[in-house]
């Protein structure tokens, strides 16, 4: 079972950068797949950005260009760097791992960007 744990979320004016960690209770190099997904109010949680162990990284157009993903292998530990923050950023965001066909997640971490 992998266990997540993330940090870094909080309140930015539009504009703004953010970045988002998510700890992992496993080398994240073994790990298939970790991503990051949102969910804000009233809608349904979607992809933001994965990696795959092989560095393959994925985005969700609405964050092309803005959003980075990367990970620290010691540290075991995934990164979304969000830059240029927009109010329809604003959601709960939420690691997550795929490893041996189980998906695990994070408890979520708020990210507002106000106008």
């Amino acid at each position: 079972q992998v266990q997540l744990v993330e940090s870094g979320g909080g309140l930015v004016q539009a504009g703004g950068s953010l970045r988002l960690s998510c700890v992992a209770s496993e080398r994240i190099f073994d790990i298939n797949v970790m991503g990051w997904y949102r969910q804000a109010p009233g809608k349904q949680r979607e992809l933001v950005a994965t990696i795959t162990s092989g560095g393959d990284t994925n985005f969700a157009d609405s964050v092309k260009g803005r959003f980075t993903i990367s990970r620290d292998g010691p540290r075991n530990t995934v990164y979304l760097q969000m830059n240029s923050l927009r109010p329809e950023d604003t959601a709960v965001y939420y690691c997550n791992a795929v490893h041996l066909g189980y998906h695990y997640w994070g408890q979520g971490t708020q990210v507002t960007a106000s106008s």
